[in-house]
């Protein structure tokens, strides 16, 4: 059992940790000496030990807490003063990204939950009420789904352009459902439901006109993809509304802050997914590409991706959010 006479004389380095981490946070590392910037590593690598001992007890769970939310805070002090070059570069694309995407799956589960829900009810609302779809989609959309037409014509005749329209849309998109995040979440969580509801309006629209198939193998290539991106995108929203309602144990300021970070870095993970979407969507969904053909390419991209994102590279870091 933890002694209270060893928690009495380990205290004084956490609170010093602590001290030297207020400094840090508000002048940045300027405001430290070299003596005390040695210090700042050497009391995050003891008050690690501190927090493996702490662990092994199960009546010390108030001080494992508390330690690992300041080692926490430590951490994305000390690693986020690195420089980054091209071996940093590469490692976000390796290692952070997926990583960060396991750590907040919840946040993505939300988002998925979220998305799916709202197309499930924008397709039973508008099975059970034809009329709705005009109200969601324009009566001049609505008119060309009737004629059973696809409205993707535009797309095949100017190809390039439409493929950097696509792109610029979708990243201003996910852009908008991470920064909306800061509305404690209400505008992300608009994005998702509204976005939702649209796709399930659109699914059941074409349905009725018996366009499922049309519809869905334009959507299947570029969609596994896409549709992923703006998820996480969400996902990267509602965990920047979480720092800023449920700070825990740290500052609101240290855990907006952590939350941005974590944000940011999944929502540049997505950058990649949207331009190559983009590009599919203009060069390859409007094709005559065979239907069976668009299938598999959209089930060969996903798989990639979840075998990107879920893969195991290296052992996790053992600091936890």
């Amino acid at each position: 059992m933890i002694s209270t006479a060893w928690l009495k004389a380990r205290e004084t380095h956490w609170r010093r940790l602590e001290e030297l981490l207020d400094r840090t946070s508000a002048s940045g590392f300027k405001a430290l000496t070299r003596q005390e910037l040695q210090e700042l590593g050497l009391l995050y690598r003891q008050i690690a030990s501190d927090l493996a001992a702490l662990r092994e007890h199960p009546g010390s769970t108030h001080f494992a807490a508390y330690l690992n939310q300041l080692l926490a805070r430590a951490h994305h002090t000390i690693y986020s003063a690195e420089r980054q070059g091209p071996a940093e570069f590469l490692g976000f694309w390796s290692e952070t990204f997926p990583r960060i995407f396991r750590q907040h799956l919840a946040h993505v589960a939300v988002a998925v939950a979220l998305f799916l829900g709202s197309a499930a009810v924008g397709a039973a609302l508008t099975y059970r009420d034809p009329d709705f779809k005009t109200r969601i989609l324009g009566p001049a959309m609505v008119e060309t789904i009737e004629r059973r037409q696809m409205w993707t014509h535009s797309i095949v005749a100017i190809k390039p352009v439409a493929s950097s329209a696509i792109m610029t849309n979708n990243l201003s998109v996910a852009l908008l459902a991470f920064a909306m995040g800061i509305t404690l979440g209400l505008g992300t969580l608009y994005m998702i439901v509204v976005n939702g509801l649209m796709l399930g309006v659109i699914g059941e629209a074409c349905a009725a006109s018996g366009m499922s198939l049309q519809l869905w193998s334009f959507v299947a290539p570029h969609g596994a993809l896409e549709l992923p991106a703006i998820v996480i995108a969400s996902a990267a929203g509602l965990r920047l509304a979480h720092g800023l309602l449920f700070p825990g144990l740290l500052p609101r300021r240290e855990a907006v802050g952590r939350a941005g970070g974590d944000a940011i870095k999944l929502v540049l993970g997505c950058v990649p997914m949207l331009v190559i979407a983009g590009v599919i969507e203009a060069f390859v969904s409007p094709t005559d590409l065979s239907v069976t053909m668009k299938f598999a390419m959209s089930a060969a991209l996903f798989s990639l991706l979840l075998a990107y994102l879920f893969a195991p590279r290296s052992r996790e870091p053992e600091i936890r959010n």
